[in-house]
């Protein structure tokens, strides 16, 4: 829902750039970003994009580019709740209502807030992560059957080749490896499983080989130095860019939203290990999250979408909990420790309930304050949800009913706030010039468009075509008019032999940030003299 609001960050546009250069006649197989080569991430997701592109025929409806990133997203829900089911199945818990505690985990997944910003964001973690939690899906289903499951193997090692065309190794790093190495440890029950299976994962290991290594292996016979040069930045990159604390990801539960308290008494291991042994293999469940959150803390580089590989361990034990509530507050005798995080998490929507209209009121947006109809709509809505929470909490505890006054909530912020991105984000923009205004501007949409210093990508998206840097070594002088995007004038910045020979009109310019002091590019036409100047 309202794909289309927010606007494109940084790797979206990185993203959409090459798939718009790729439909537009580009190569499929060498990508490019603004002319040149994109190497530095593998091209499945902007195949994806270029082929929405070329089927729909729109290059700028984001709405539009982001349905194979919501796809995906839909896709890796399915993906865990198979794998959820194989992993709880033959618990007695299980027995009691076959499949209850993986619904109750991928509705979970599904309605977390990490993967609805993460979802709905055209690049390329949520296509690696999805194949790959596919790929743990199958490898399971293959290791627990009793004959030989090679169909099973064969289509894990295919997902996981699609991982690893989607963002190279990384998925195995953060998902693959901790969840292997703890199905393969004590902590797993489906141990000797997997080693009698050996055959079967050699069959999953050549077919994940075959698919993820045929691009690389094509780029590196076509084009060796550009893409060693291109692996060595993004391996240098992995420790000095976006380097944050070691203990950046233990903001995971807030990453939960709606569902937080239930995240924070999951993780509280004294007061959920005894209550989820009937509903999940707590320890392996346990151990497949603290393996994971290692890996990813000990890498330099840290950034919120990468926590992904870390709900999925915490959603599972939160289904559990979730279970274990049902099962529980049917009974006339509650622990006062499972009354106290339900009314918890009744205070915690409470609050929310009352934030988001009051937030209303003292951030004015067009269209979203005191005087519009999403108000007056929001304020009962939110205020009978908040009402419903508490009763459900405190006077008559139903973790049932609390989960769906939490997707609820959920669904009535999405609906009604979302809309809210684009005007949020344009609050400080009024009166200043754009580059998708400029685009427009007569006559320049004709004539090339080139640049005496590197342009932004997001600028470069905005722009709707790509716009070269005008290189030192190019003495020939244009025969027809060009545009020239340029920081400062363009005259004294051409080369000497061009400066008798062309004549500069400066005709616009635009902003790139909300402020002007974020910076001003001018757009000049360049075009020869009517008679050259000897």
């Amino acid at each position: 829902m309202h794909l289309g609001a927010p606007e494109a960050s940084l790797m979206e546009t990185r993203n959409f750039t090459a798939a718009r250069e790729m439909a537009a006649g580009g190569s499929w197989l060498l990508p490019t970003m603004n002319g040149e080569l994109r190497l530095a991430k593998p091209p499945l997701p902007t195949w994806a994009v270029a082929a929405v592109m070329r089927v729909t025929g729109t290059t700028d409806n984001l709405g539009v580019l982001r349905l194979p990133a919501a796809l995906m997203a839909t896709l890796l829900v399915f993906f865990f709740w198979q794998l959820a089911q194989e992993l709880t199945t033959e618990l007695p818990g299980d027995a009691e209502a076959p499949g209850r505690t993986a619904w109750l985990a991928a509705l979970i997944l599904a309605s977390s807030l990490l993967l609805l910003t993460v979802g709905r964001d055209g690049q390329w973690d949520i296509f690696s992560n999805s194949f790959l939690v596919g790929a743990l899906w199958v490898l399971v289903r293959g290791w627990r059957q009793r004959a030989p499951g090679y169909g099973w193997f064969a289509l894990g090692g295919l997902f996981l080749g699609l991982s690893i065309l989607s963002k190279g190794p990384v998925a195995l790093y953060s998902l693959l490896l901790p969840f292997l190495g703890c199905l393969l440890s004590p902590l797993s029950r489906w141990r000797a499983t997997v080693r009698t299976q050996w055959r079967g994962g050699l069959v999953a290991m050549g077919v994940a080989l075959l698919v993820g290594a045929a691009w690389p292996l094509y780029v590196l016979y076509h084009v060796a130095p550009e893409a060693l040069r291109v692996a060595q930045l993004e391996v240098a990159a992995w420790s000095d860019r976006h380097v944050k604390s070691l203990w950046y990801y233990g903001q995971l539960p807030v990453f939960t939203g709606v569902w937080v308290m239930v995240a924070l008494a999951a993780v509280l291991v004294p007061y959920s290990q005894p209550r989820l042994q009937r509903y999940v293999p707590v320890a392996f469940t346990l151990g497949w999250l603290v393996t994971t959150l290692v890996l990813l803390s000990v890498v330099p580089e840290k950034k919120t979408r990468y926590m992904l590989p870390l709900l999925l361990p915490l959603v599972l034990l939160m289904g559990g909990l979730l279970r274990y509530w049902e099962v529980l507050f049917r009974t006339q005798v509650v622990p006062r420790a499972d009354r106290l995080v339900l009314r918890s998490w009744a205070s915690v929507l409470a609050v929310v309930c009352v934030l988001v209209p009051a937030a209303m009121t003292f951030f004015p947006l067009p269209g979203f304050d005191g005087h519009s109809v999403r108000f007056w709509v929001a304020v009962p809505a939110f205020g009978l949800l908040g009402a419903l929470a508490l009763f459900y909490g405190f006077r008559r505890p139903h973790p049932g009913r609390l989960s769906g006054i939490s997707i609820m909530l959920l669904a009535l912020v999405v609906t009604l706030l979302l809309p809210a991105y684009p005007v949020w984000e344009g609050r400080d923009k009024a009166g200043l010039r754009r580059l998708a205004q400029v685009r427009h501007h007569p006559g320049l949409p004709q004539l090339p468009w080139y640049s005496l210093q590197e342009v932004p990508i997001k600028q470069v998206w905005q722009a709707g075509r790509s716009i070269p840097q005008l290189q030192p070594e190019w003495r020939a002088v244009p025969h027809h008019p060009i545009v020239v995007f340029s920081l400062s004038p363009v005259a004294p910045q051409l080369p000497l032999f061009w400066q008798r020979q062309v004549h500069v009109q400066l005709v616009d310019s635009f902003y790139t940030g909300r402020t002007r002091e974020a910076g001003r590019w001018l757009v000049s036409i360049v075009e020869p003299n009517a008679t050259p100047t000897h």
